[in-house]
């Protein structure tokens, strides 16, 4: 089985992807976060900090787009090869209400005419590789059927679906018979997105598509960085001291590049909404974490947490 580790605006940076390649088993491709066009000549400090090769050593990274005008996404793909990347991803899946108010995303889903002349143009003029993650509609699954024609139109590089719409943001359970009619009927490579957060899971989906070689794992791995390890061995424990090794690598590269204790535990906090659900026998402990406003006073919470 191929993985893949999704892109979460804010939290997959090139800081967690680096210490995640460190620490645990290399997933075969890493998406950035998305890259909105605009009209500067290149990146912004954040941008560039993220997609630098030099940040992201020995993995494999493809930068993602969101986009809805053919120019802005053609003038971004110029942008990045530059740096040297040579497949980008085109982000059909997003369901951020603010990114949806402005049709892009999966917002973008439902202007099927627009989508179209969008992948028209993009695909003739870019001379990469381009991957799409998509869902499979904006209002209902009824709206997968025509999307997955239009795709099939276009070389697309690969189609990594995640099977809800736009309207169940993550509630719900993720629309397994949609995605069959994927297995059917796509002419691309195809990828699953969407709830892998255990052995069981990944076995259910094994088993009712024995043909997927392929899955993203987004909240699944930011729940637990060993995931593809106990996926692959069957089960298994949880190893604290590599737990502690990754944790403390994300932390000590966070404050070289923060400034203020508040910057930092912003985004240690975020990781523990994730990490947090391994230790739910430990309320006290993250409620410390949920509380600090200092890194001395975070830093006693997590050894009492990730003690070895």
């Amino acid at each position: 089985m191929k993985y893949y580790l999704a892109p979460l605006e804010g939290i997959t940076t090139y800081i967690y992807r680096r210490a995640y390649h460190t620490h645990y088993r290399p997933m075969e491709k890493y998406f950035t976060p998305f890259l909105v066009p605009h009209t500067k000549k290149d990146f912004n400090t954040r941008e560039k900090n993220d997609i630098l090769p030099e940040h992201n050593p020995d993995m494999y990274l493809v930068p993602q787009i969101l986009a809805n005008d053919a120019k802005g996404f053609l003038d971004t793909v110029e942008k990045l090869k530059m740096y040297g990347y040579d497949e980008v991803n085109l982000n059909l899946g997003c369901p951020s209400k603010t990114v949806v108010s402005k049709g892009r995303g999966s917002g973008f889903l439902i202007h099927t005419e627009k989508l179209e002349r969008f992948l028209d143009e993009i695909y003739a003029k870019a001379d990469v590789k381009i991957s799409i993650k998509t869902r499979i509609g904006k209002y209902d699954a009824d709206e997968w059927g025509k999307l997955l024609d239009i795709y099939n139109k276009y070389p697309v590089e690969e189609l990594i679906v995640h099977p809800r719409v736009q309207q169940q943001f993550y509630k719900g359970h993720p629309d397994l018979d949609a995605f069959a009619d994927a297995v059917k009927e796509c002419r691309h490579p195809l990828c699953y997105n969407g709830d892998i957060f255990t052995v069981e899971d990944m076995e259910r989906l094994k088993k009712r598509f024995p043909e997927i070689s392929c899955v993203m794992l987004g909240r699944g791995i930011l729940r637990n960085p060993e995931l593809t390890d106990i996926i692959e061995s069957g089960g298994g424990r949880i190893d604290v001291k590599k737990l502690r090794a990754f944790h403390d690598q994300i932390f000590q590269d966070y404050q070289e590049v923060s400034s203020g204790d508040k910057n930092v535990l912003f985004k240690m906090k975020e990781l523990w909404c994730y990490l947090g659900t391994l230790f739910q026998d430990k309320e006290k402990q993250l409620k410390k974490i949920r509380k600090a406003e200092k890194l001395d006073r975070y830093e006693v919470a997590v050894e009492e947490i990730l003690y070895f």
